[in-house]
């Protein structure tokens, strides 16, 4: 049995930073969910996922996360979504061995 279909945008995290980015209906990858497509269609959210992830050099594990329409755009459906759509829960730091790895 198929999943039912839920509406939603498509989320990915940035290759290069890591950074939670969302599929706009240009085509481009914006950094807020409320610039992202809202995606209504089961058809619409297959074509938009298959772009998404036809660009591995911009994005990975791009899905269709659940949202709903707001007024300045799509929200997150999900108290997942919404924390991803808040970014790190700690600050990036890198560690390059020494006292500090």
């Amino acid at each position: 049995m198929a999943k039912p279909f839920h509406p939603g945008l498509v989320s990915a995290n940035h290759l290069a930073t890591g950074r939670v980015i969302y599929r706009a209906a240009s085509g481009a990858w914006v950094a807020r969910p409320t610039e992202a497509e809202f995606i209504a269609d089961p058809d619409t959210a297959r074509a938009r996922l298959a772009a998404a992830q036809a660009e591995p050099q911009i994005a990975v594990g791009p899905y269709l996360a659940p949202a709903l329409p707001g007024d300045d755009g799509p929200v997150p459906a999900h108290f997942r979504e919404d924390f991803r759509a808040c970014g790190p829960s700690a600050p990036a730091r890198v560690s390059w061995g020494g006292a500090d790895a």
